[in-house]
């Protein structure tokens, strides 16, 4: 608690806001248990021996409630009104969506739904899709339009995505569609917030209309502007299968950079007896940079971390990595404590803790530096194997795949990474400008073209994927315990007891696998899964698995919606599919008869 007091009390609240996710305590109980442990707090005003003992414990209580507390506030829902399918409603952009095949996503803000006759009406966000032959809305306009509406569906199975709770996390609760014309009106008066997101909007316009090609403006628009929602699947696949995906839109390492950058300009200009206003710029730069793109999550996270481990240099205080994350992490859970369960912001303080906890011991494995270009090589190689090992059982739990390939990938590419955020930077300033030196735009683009194209043959090596991986939380935490072991070990090769510690904790884990791999062999069942109109049975008996299915029209969505989410969480990996005929009531298999209706 004495030496990183900061960080131990940030667990005790993640613990509370644990604790009220998914034990719901009821408004009178969060009341009690914060009223409880602020007068206990209180406690230790009086000096004496038994309250100064016990006041670490006291301290760590009193912000496992505040967790509670926050979360609790968070997390309460508003009255959604009862909708008809069909409705009328009135509403704004909110924020641009990932587009699909056939539609343009976007969140929306309800603010009025004229068959509602209540006056105290509270907007409502809601995910909108629209065909890509409409117009592109815009924050200028309010738009009328008649929409088919609905709240989304309830999961019926444990081992299904959530999308509805993964809605309700960002204070969305409706799901909408568009297929007529839309009315829009300009707004009387564009708030300045608006104002921000339409120029951000003009220049992914003005990205558009550049002579880069279609492959390289989707790219520059989600490495600096933080939106792919236009980004064809083919990258976006590339980029996930080599594990690089956190290159591809902007997040922690590309702000460091950002702030690098703008911090060694701002040492050039002002002298050197005014240093602390260089750094003082360049965080103020970095958080307006954060401002225009629209506060993005990962964003956000890094500005704060830099923030947070600068103002200390400023206080004349000795920075502490620690210190800064803990900091920066109350700050955003505080703010909006369902942060907490955002895959994001998990893999962003994991890594940043791997990189502490790991980086200095495998740097010591390198021999010794004779050149700044082989201190920085090793340094940067040091940092990428302690993120890729501290965050790799957590990327398997959620993602369930891992590549050998991303390890080669990584270690190719984040080198490069300085050049390719700078350069598209650079780049994203000018076409705002209107730079109209096509040969600049021939350079970069044969240059990302070709970074593209290494990444694609990175994920060419498709023997080297191993997918449908399961991991529960038990399985998670023992891979933990044998990262925190790792680090003595890489320190202290020929010690036993590091090396009987490190042992221990792998064979728990693969006892922890064999056990639950034993009871889900054992599992016989029959289940109804929903997909759309569609309705899927799996027979399940032991290693034997039957999907049945009226066509093969949705297959291969099928596959990655129903049939692999059923193949994780069962740990099944060989399986067939039959088909019925759509007039079939019923099915008989191995015997056994199976009601369709």
């Amino acid at each position: 608690m004495k030496k990183q007091p900061l960080l131990i009390l940030l667990i005790c609240f993640v613990f509370g806001i644990i604790s009220q996710e998914y034990l719901i305590f009821s408004k009178l109980t969060v009341f009690v248990l914060l009223i409880f442990s602020g007068i206990v707090l209180l406690s230790i005003l009086i000096k004496a021996s038994f309250s100064q003992k016990i006041k670490y414990y006291i301290l760590e209580l009193f912000f496992f409630s505040i967790g509670i507390f926050v979360h609790f506030f968070n997390s309460e829902q508003p009255k959604i009104p009862s909708l008809d399918s069909k409705e009328n409603i009135v509403f704004q952009l909110s924020k641009k969506l990932n587009s699909n095949e056939k539609n343009r996503r976007y969140i929306v803000e309800i603010l009025a739904i004229p068959s509602q006759k209540t006056k105290d009406f509270s907007p409502v966000k809601t995910v909108l899709s629209i065909p890509k032959n409409q117009e592109l809305l815009d924050f200028e306009h309010f738009y009328d339009a008649e929409v088919y509406i609905h709240q989304p569906e309830n999961i019926t199975n444990d081992f299904q995505f959530d999308y509805k709770k993964y809605l309700s996390r960002q204070n969305i609760y409706l799901q909408a569609y568009l297929s007529n014309d839309i009315l829009k009106t300009q707004k009387s008066e564009v708030a300045f917030s608006d104002q921000i997101r339409e120029k951000l909007l003009e220049i992914l316009n003005k990205i558009n209309q550049s002579p880069l090609s279609p492959k390289i403006q989707e790219f520059l628009k989600g490495i600096i502007l933080s939106d792919r929602t236009e980004m064809d699947p083919e990258t976006v696949k590339d980029f996930n299968q080599t594990g690089l995906v956190h290159l591809l839109a902007i997040s922690g390492s590309h702000m460091v950079i950002i702030f690098w950058i703008t911090l060694f300009i701002f040492n050039q200009i002002i002298p050197v007896k005014l240093r602390k206003l260089s750094i003082v710029l360049s965080l103020l730069l970095i958080w307006a940079f954060a401002v225009f793109i629209d506060y993005g999550s990962s964003v956000m996270r890094s500005c704060l971390m830099i923030s947070c481990y600068y103002i200390m240099m400023l206080l004349q205080r000795k920075p502490d990595l620690l210190h800064s994350l803990a900091l920066s992490a109350f700050i955003l859970l505080i703010v909006d404590s369902q942060q907490l369960f955002e895959v994001g912001f998990q893999l962003s303080y994991v890594a940043v803790l791997g990189i502490w906890w790991l980086a200095n011991p495998i740097k010591k494995l390198f021999r010794k530096p004779r050149f700044k270009t082989e201190k920085f090589i090793y340094e940067i190689t040091a940092m990428t194997f302690a993120a890729q090992i501290a965050t790799l059982p957590l990327a398997i739990f959620y993602f369930h795949q891992f590549s050998l390939v991303s390890i080669f990938a990584n270690l190719l590419i984040i080198p490069l990474s300085e050049v390719i955020i700078v350069s598209s930077l650079v780049m994203v300033i000018a076409i705002a400008f209107g730079m109209k030196y096509l040969l600049i735009y021939q350079i970069f683009d044969s240059f990302i073209l070709s970074v593209l194209k290494l990444i694609h043959w990175f994920s060419g090596f498709e023997t080297l994927m191993s997918k449908n991986i399961s991991l529960n939380l038990l399985e998670l935490s023992a891979l933990f315990l044998v990262i925190y072991f790792l680090k003595f070990l890489i320190r202290d090769v020929f010690n036993l007891k590091h090396l009987l510690s490190l042992s221990f904790c792998i064979l728990m884990f693969f006892g922890l696998r064999i056990g639950f791999n034993a009871y889900n062999y054992e599992k016989k069942e029959v289940l109804v899964h929903s997909f759309y109109k569609d309705k899927i049975i799996s027979v399940k008996d032991k290693d034997q698995l039957v999907f049945w299915l009226k066509d093969n029209k949705n297959e291969e969505k099928i596959k990655d919606f129903v049939i692999n989410p059923y193949l994780v969480s069962r740990r099944v990996s060989d399986y067939q599919i039959n088909y019925y005929s759509e007039d079939a009531e019923a099915f008989v298999y191995e015997g056994n008869i199976y009601e369709l209706k």
